[in-house]
């Protein structure tokens, strides 16, 4: 049997390097000098005799195809490696890098907070994230991008696993000083003539379009920001509602305005927060340590009080 001419270091380069996108990225995620990671993925070629990335000064490092394939084959061998060490380490001492995806507008009001207690628990594993819509996210993880992420309800996919971690009712953030501002529930109705602010990030935009019609009511929309911020500004200048389920702390806009959130009537229907990957993909521990992190009845509690 011939050895493999590569090593597992090697390895966990290459994959670092697919994921930043640069080797200067890269070599700071691994705490290593940029020469010794160029060299390293170089006499990973030469070893394997494959061309595996394009590398351009100014425009970061691309996959060839056999790179593509390569990369999905080198997260599975790490990830096997992985598992081989815990007997003899140990969960407290998970290391390595995790890379996860988190919803765009979804991402301010729960990353930070999993990021630093996650990594309270794990000092040792360097966590990096990406933002993005639904479809960069899932397209991110067939690509080994991201070993996991955070979203709201997707439709099925057969391809992916994941597990539910939150649960969010959906509710009508108003400027503070609108006619219907103190009250306690407004009707979907009582807004149907009134301009609408809908951030457009798919699927969220379609999700919210779709509940205003399970009740007959067809949304005047004005504005479609592509950030929650913008959104909540526009709002807080009195120029239209919109319809949020992530909820952030501050009643002010980034401009200083005052803005309040109001509980729905009708029976909307609440969103999950799911955390999915690949199905056919197993997990590290550092992955799995994350989910079960996210699942423990302390990170429920403080999800319940929020």
């Amino acid at each position: 049997m011939s050895r493999p001419n590569f090593t597992l270091r090697q390895l966990e380069y290459f994959v670092a390097v697919a994921q930043a996108g640069t080797l200067t990225e890269a070599a700071l995620r691994l705490h290593v000098s940029q020469p010794g990671l160029s060299q390293a993925l170089t006499d990973l070629e030469h070893g394997l005799d494959t061309r595996l990335t394009v590398r351009r000064k100014a425009r970061g490092v691309s996959l060839t195809p056999a790179g593509v394939e390569f990369l999905r084959q080198a997260r599975e061998i790490l990830r096997i490696a992985d598992d081989m060490t815990e007997p003899i380490s140990g969960e407290a001492s998970l290391t390595g890098v995790l890379s996860l995806g988190c919803y765009v507008t979804l991402a301010p009001t729960i990353l930070p907070r999993l990021l630093q207690e996650f990594g309270a628990l794990h000092p040792n594993v360097v966590v990096t994230f990406v933002e993005g819509d639904e479809e960069e996210l899932v397209d991110k993880l067939h690509r080994g991008e991201i070993d996991l992420a955070i979203v709201y309800d997707m439709e099925v996919r057969p391809e992916l696993a994941h597990k539910t971690i939150d649960s969010m009712r959906p509710y009508i953030l108003l400027p503070a000083d609108h006619r219907l501002a103190g009250m306690s529930s407004i009707s979907l109705h009582e807004l149907e003539d009134e301009p609408m602010v809908l951030p457009s990030v798919p699927p969220g935009e379609k999700n919210i379009l779709r509940m205003f019609e399970r009740f007959g009511i067809t949304p005047k929309v004005r504005f479609r920001p592509s950030t929650m911020e913008l959104a909540r500004s526009l709002v807080g200048r009195g120029m239209g509602y919109a319809l949020f389920v992530q909820h952030t702390a501050n009643d002010l806009t980034y401009e200083g305005n005052p803005v309040v959130n109001m509980a729905i009537t009708e029976p909307v229907t609440a969103l999950n927060v799911q955390v999915p990957w690949l199905s056919d993909v197993h997990l590290t521990r550092r992955a799995k340590a994350f989910v079960d992190f996210c699942l423990t009845p302390a990170q429920a509690e403080v999800d319940e009080k929020r």
